[in-house]
This record gives C-alpha cells, sequence and structure tokens, in this order.
C-alpha cells in the first residue's frame, strides 16, 4: 500500500485472514435515519470485522455526543476488540464514506501508524461480490496502550482563541443552510450559525457515489473556499464526525496535520461564552 489513507476493496480482499490485520465497522447514522448499526453489523458485515461503536467508546462525562474518550478507556475499549497498535487497521462504514473517517482519526492520534479507510465502504465491497459474515466474530483481546496527540485535537478553549486571533484556518464540514443560519440545528438548544471567521466547505461536496472524489478535485474544493494549504487548518461540523471527512481528503492531498474540534457545534452553539463569536451569513 501506498501513503494514502485510502485501501481499495481488492487490497483489503487479499488482506483478509492475515494476521496483523484488524477490520473495523465503524457504521454510524444520524438520529432521524432511525437505524441500528451494530443491527444491521450483526446482519452482515466484511469477514472478521469488529463494530466500533462510536457512541460508546467515548468520553460518557461531557454531555456532549461521542466525545473523544480518555486514553486509558480508549485503549481497553478497542483492546477488547481483539485490535493491537501495531495492527494494520482498516475502518468502514455502511454508506461509503461518512462515520468511517472519524474513527481513522481516533486511530491516528491514538498512535496506530497504518490505518486507512476502506474506499467505498460496504457498498463498494458489496458491488464486487465479496463475501459478508453474519453475528459477532470471536475476539482475543489486543494490546493497545493509546498515547493521543493532541496535536490533531482542539478544544473549546483553543477554539475560543482562535476565533480571536484567526491563527488558524477554520473549515466546517456542515451542510451550507446550516452554516449561514438558515434552519433550526438538529440537536435542540443550540444556536444557529457558525464560528466566526470560519469557511464553508460541506463534506457531501467532497464525496461522490460513497468516494471521495479525486485528488485534484480535492485541491480544486479547497482552493475555491481559498483555503491556504501551506498554513494551519481546522475543522469542525456538528459533532465532530463530518470533519474528520474533511481531515481525510486534506490528507489524501498531503495534510496530515489537521486538527478536528472535538466539541464541534455541539459545544460551540450551546455554550455562552462563544455566544459573541457566531456568526451567520456567508
Amino acid at each position: 500500500m501506498n501513503q494514502s489513507p485510502l485501501i481499495s476493496v481488492r487490497e483489503l480482499a487479499v488482506l483478509l485472514g492475515q494476521r496483523g490485520v484488524s477490520i473495523v465497522d465503524a457504521s454510524w447514522h444520524m438520529p432521524i435515519e432511525q437505524r441500528d448499526p451494530n443491527a444491521e453489523y450483526l446482519c452482515a458485515h466484511i469477514p472478521g470485522a469488529v463494530f466500533f461503536d462510536i457512541d460508546a467508546i467515548a468520553d460518557q462525562t461531557s454531555g456532549l455526543p461521542h466525545m473523544l474518550a480518555a486514553e486509558k478507556i480508549f485503549g481497553a475499549a478497542v483492546s477488547d476488540l481483539g485490535i493491537n497498535q501495531d495492527d494494520k487497521i482498516i475502518v468502514y462504514d455502511s454508506v461509503g464514506l461518512f462515520s468511517a473517517a472519524r474513527i481513522w482519526w481516533n486511530f491516528r492520534i491514538a498512535g496506530v501508524r497504518q490505518v486507512y479507510v476502506l474506499d467505498g465502504g460496504l457498498p463498494a465491497w458489496r458491488d464486487l461480490g465479496l463475501p459478508l459474515e453474519k453475528g459477532a466474530p470471536a475476539k482475543t483481546p489486543g494490546r493497545f496502550p493509546a498515547h493521543y496527540n493532541r496535536a490533531l485535537v482542539r478544544s473549546f478553549e483553543q477554539m475560543l482563541a482562535n476565533a480571536q486571533s484567526g491563527d488558524e484556518q477554520i473549515i466546517d464540514a456542515r451542510a451550507g443552510d446550516r452554516f449561514r443560519g438558515e434552519m433550526a440545528e438538529p440537536r435542540a438548544g443550540l444556536a444557529s450559525g457558525h464560528i466566526l471567521g470560519s469557511l464553508s466547505l460541506p463534506f457531501t461536496n467532497l464525496i461522490v457515489n460513497g468516494r471521495l472524489r479525486p485528488a485534484d478535485e480535492l485541491r480544486r474544493a479547497f482552493a475555491e473556499i481559498e483555503i491556504n494549504l501551506e498554513q494551519p487548518v481546522v475543522t469542525t461540523c456538528g459533532s465532530g464526525v463530518t470533519a474528520a471527512v474533511l481531515a481525510l481528503a486534506l490528507s489524501v492531498i498531503g495534510r496530515n496535520d489537521v486538527a478536528i474540534y472535538d466539541g464541534s457545534w455541539s459545544e460551540w452553539g450551546g455554550r455562552p461564552e462563544s455566544a459573541d463569536l457566531i456568526a451567520t451569513g456567508k
């Protein structure tokens, strides 16, 4: 495999059953969709894949959705899934590309050197008629001593400082109408709008048929919103999931140091300290 964060279904098919390879189903859906990703996983998944529950392997004390878990909690949960830190880890989701990018980021910041997103996800695997299995596979506990690279995470306090200083470019992955404040947020109690100074690039603009667009098109998309790829970038979204799609796209075009605002709009739109740093419109 090359240095791309993506792996093809054909490449993964060759790796099935090999030692040191862990496959992770990281499917997650917005609550409005009323889908149960774990139940879907148990019905059909790539052979040997384990299910990563984004909402369970998370900080349960923050009051915010699927926030990054403490290192020891993350490491223990991933070890229980049978994953080792030096494994080659391939992450996918059931829609093509959505939540898989978030768990790719989780593993990256936890010190995994070889972690990839399956290009096209489960739909691409199905399209080639490759095998599926049901139920949960037997697991032998792994060893995963997580040590986070905090340079790839931004806190509320860091974002407050950044919104005032403009030191880092902020890209928002939410839909344009949410960014502009033209509709109510899906989570109750949140203000509408965006972080002052941030730029809008809906993650859906970077995806076609469940796959990231080619690298030249990704570069063009970031250029169109006047992102300087030589300067620091932070991505954000509604709850830290689709912000990772932007980070994945930036990794494809060579930027592997992009940070994600973990709390994203679920935090920013509900905190009184940021009320004066919320903008609407373009």
